[in-house]
């Protein structure tokens, strides 16, 4: 199972063909496909948010970036908040979309849920500019709409893991198995977004799958 590669949005193919000639002797002006501008004005997006420390990122700023105008940038999105909610929308189905594959297989519960873990956290590492939007460190001064998707985001993660640790034996044989079960995932939800931020406080130095194997060894011998 691959983990989405860096930055890599549905459709980007060519998203970065150069449409803004400069100079007599530069190639003749490229139209971009239907889309994407979009799709480049979201990579654009997230590679900003990949340098550490960045303060907020201004449309001048990613309009500057592209080599756009800023009415370029509100001609495919009508606001800042809406480009940060096409970021959240490619978290979204990247890291679901995985998770649903490894919840449908075959295979013991605790194993599925390392997985889940582990491809979530790869997710980040791979994607550090997304990182900054996991963990709301990016949407400080936004919209607060975005903090609650975000905040939504890690409640379905949460979910995830509980559907799956409830198949587990020791959750099965548990007296309280509800409790242990909601105990359980909670506690591996917190692992994973006490992760994300010590990677994005570190300036991505600190790599959230650093001795992943046997922090999960000791999570889920619990």
């Amino acid at each position: 199972m691959s983990v989405a590669s860096k930055s890599q949005f549905p459709g980007d193919e060519g998203a970065f063909g150069q449409d803004e000639p400069k100079g007599e002797t530069s190639p003749p002006k490229t139209r971009l496909k239907p889309g994407e501008r979009r799709v480049q004005i979201l990579q654009a997006l997230a590679m900003m948010l990949e340098r550490p420390g960045a303060d907020r990122i201004t449309t001048a700023s990613l309009a500057g970036q592209i080599g756009v105008s800023e009415a370029a940038l509100y001609r495919h999105f009508a606001s800042k908040a809406q480009m940060f909610e096409g970021l959240i929308d490619f978290i979204e189905q990247s890291v679901f979309g995985l998770l649903g594959q490894i919840a449908e297989k075959e295979g013991e519960s605790t194993l599925k849920a390392q997985r889940m873990i582990a491809v979530l956290l790869q997710f980040a590492e791979k994607n550090p500019g997304m990182s900054r939007v996991m963990v709301g460190d990016a949407l400080i001064l936004e919209h607060d709409r975005l903090n609650q998707r975000m905040n939504h985001f890690f409640d379905r993660i949460e979910s995830t893991l509980r559907q799956v640790l409830k198949e587990t034996e020791k959750v099965r044989s548990s007296a309280t198995p509800t409790v242990l079960n909601n105990q359980w995932a909670s506690l591996m939800t917190t692992f994973v977004m006490g992760r994300l931020h010590r990677f994005v406080r570190s300036g991505f130095k600190k790599m959230p799958t650093e001795h992943l194997e046997a922090n999960l060894a000791v999570l889920l011998s619990r």
